[in-house]
């Protein structure tokens, strides 16, 4: 396979292809404003991180990047790529692989799976983490701009990497704006909250969301509730 053509961006190098450019156009029109930067980010720290990982070097770049981009379509404020019956990381995968049907003709199965394994299991660290290179590199990514470069391990992000990114691309409120989404999923489609990170946020912040899939009374965002952590997290 040929070097793909690349640009800077915040001192990262990342591949710039004329589907990454439809891609972004693309997550753009279907993303709000935090959640936008949010993939962004994710996509540069993918980068970073992954460059110091052996066994992630020898990964396809533009599905990294593109999965990256378009991991979170799930989140369509349009609502035109939101179901009301499946996990939004399916939503998400299943819109980026309808656009590469579309703009990526010459694209074979296994390109498309990798595409949407990565989007599908991002939030799912237990299996996530144990698929191939691209879709290791995408959930790190992802993880990184949700923790902080202190939770990546063994200094494969420095603060001063995600200081620049963050200068570049601002967080723009990211966890009140996850917040509210999240809950609004475990609020409207709890059964697809079951086994995955958000439904410890309905167990946090949704007074009667059951990890069973139901809410047991009338739901009501509980931002009173005592305690802190990552999640009250205001940037």
């Amino acid at each position: 396979m040929s070097p793909l053509p690349t640009r800077q961006f915040a001192g990262v190098t990342i591949p710039d292809t004329p589907l990454i450019t439809k891609a972004l156009e693309y997550t753009k029109a279907h993303s709000t404003e935090f959640a936008f930067n949010h993939v962004q980010r994710s996509m540069l720290f993918g980068f970073i991180i992954a460059s110091k990982i052996s066994t992630l070097s020898d990964r396809d770049l533009e599905v990294h990047a593109l999965a990256a981009l378009m991991h979170d379509l799930g989140w369509d404020p349009t609502g035109e790529l939101v179901s009301k019956d499946k996990r939004f990381e399916v939503d998400g995968a299943n819109a980026a692989r309808d656009f590469l049907r579309k703009e990526a003709t010459d694209w074979d199965k296994h390109r498309l799976q990798l595409v949407w394994d990565a989007i599908a299991l991002h939030t799912t660290g237990t299996i996530v983490f144990h698929k191939e290179p691209e879709v290791q590199a995408v959930a790190h990514g992802i993880w990184a701009d949700i923790q902080g470069p202190d939770q990546v391990a063994s200094n494969l992000l420095t603060w001063d990497e995600y200081n620049a990114v963050v200068a570049e691309l601002p967080r723009l409120g990211l966890m009140k704006g996850m917040k509210k989404l999240v809950c609004h999923f475990c609020e409207t489609k709890p059964a697809t909250t079951i086994d995955n990170t958000v439904g410890e946020w309905g167990d946090k912040f949704v007074a009667g969301y059951d990890r069973s899939g139901k809410l047991t009374s009338d739901y009501m965002l509980a931002s009173e509730l005592d305690g802190k952590s990552l999640l009250d997290d205001p940037n």
